[in-house]
């Protein structure tokens, strides 16, 4: 009891000196915003979120210099060029993340979006922008949904500054009067995408976290088997209070709720494999081991997770 007692303070210990490095330490959720163009035509159409702050994340306003510009293999410096100068007037920032809408009729950033924002479309045939009022995101993951069946695409006058000065209209239909053209969005949340994503990555975790266990000689079957019950429990009540946080109290509640989830996690996981393990095993097996596994396995598990989020962010 006393050496369980003892590798627990250490946990703790461990946790709060390497905190930099295990504040993230799995494949948690990243925050996101997902709008869903319904009835988009077929013209070319590229598309942004501008947002209230000049950076978020790694996004942010460009500096006007040219080592800050983007690299013009994987970027189109005309549009890139065009939304920047787009001069938006309740002062919200471009932060040089575009989207190419016409494609797949969405815009989906996956990685720390603005919190609170406005949907921007460029339609480059015949320089059009048109833009939405101010939405603010509404849960961890913010689902929206907009309607573009009566928006209709025409030229738009700016001034010397590029201020909009006349901007595309739409029409309702036995309307004949023009009607200020914002885009609309409706809160869509998808909860079946939300349980997917909730298992995609409770699935990595567990497979990253497993293949840790075989180089630290825990490869036999009841361990593997505690590990994945271990880690099925914490990443289910991680998500959910995330979530639920995020939901009910907004971004900067969620900020520190991670942090301090993510130690938790930690020590839940290493009480539980310090409990397990020696009644899983025969032989003596050193409680600094198990305390190093539950460390290396999660800083493992986060880094797989950044490196998978980047070529598939939509289940993060």
């Amino acid at each position: 009891m006393k050496k369980t007692l003892t590798a627990l303070l250490s946990c703790i210990l461990l946790t709060c000196l390497l905190l930099p490095i295990t504040a993230d330490a799995d494949t948690g959720p990243k925050p996101s915003i997902i709008i869903e163009f319904e009835n988009m035509g077929e013209e070319l159409c590229y598309g942004t979120l501008l947002s209230e702050e000049d950076n978020t994340g790694a996004f942010y306003v460009w500096d006007g210099s040219k080592d800050d510009m983007p690299d013009p293999t994987y970027t189109d410096m005309d549009i890139w060029k065009t939304f920047v100068d787009y001069k938006d007037e309740d002062g919200y920032y471009f932060l040089q993340e575009t989207f190419l809408c016409s494609a797949d009729k969405k815009i989906e950033w996956t990685y720390c979006p603005p919190d609170r924002f406005k949907i921007l479309l460029y339609y480059p045939e015949t320089e059009t922008f048109i833009s939405s009022g101010i939405y603010e995101r509404f849960a961890f993951h913010s689902y929206f949904k907009v309607n573009m069946d009566n928006i209709q695409i025409a030229c738009v006058e700016q001034d010397e500054a590029r201020y909009v000065k006349n901007r595309p209209t739409y029409y309702d239909e036995g309307d004949e009067e023009n009607t200020p053209p914002v885009l609309v969005a409706r809160k869509a949340y998808s909860a079946a995408w939300e349980l997917f994503g909730l298992i995609c990555r409770i699935i990595i975790t567990i497979l990253l976290e497993l293949g840790v266990a075989f180089l630290f000689g825990f490869g036999r079957k009841h361990f593997l088997i505690w590990i994945g019950g271990v880690n099925i429990v914490t990443q289910i009540l991680l998500n959910l209070t995330l979530n639920f946080t995020f939901h009910n109290s907004g971004s900067l509640p969620f900020t520190a709720s991670y942090v301090l989830l993510e130690c938790f996690v930690f020590i839940i996981e290493s009480a539980s494999y310090l409990a397990l393990f020696p009644k899983t095993s025969p032989l003596t097996i050193p409680q600094g081991r198990i305390i190093l596994y539950t460390l290396t396995a999660n800083i493992v598990s986060f880094g797989g997770g950044m490196l998978i989020a980047g070529l598939m962010p939509i289940i993060f």
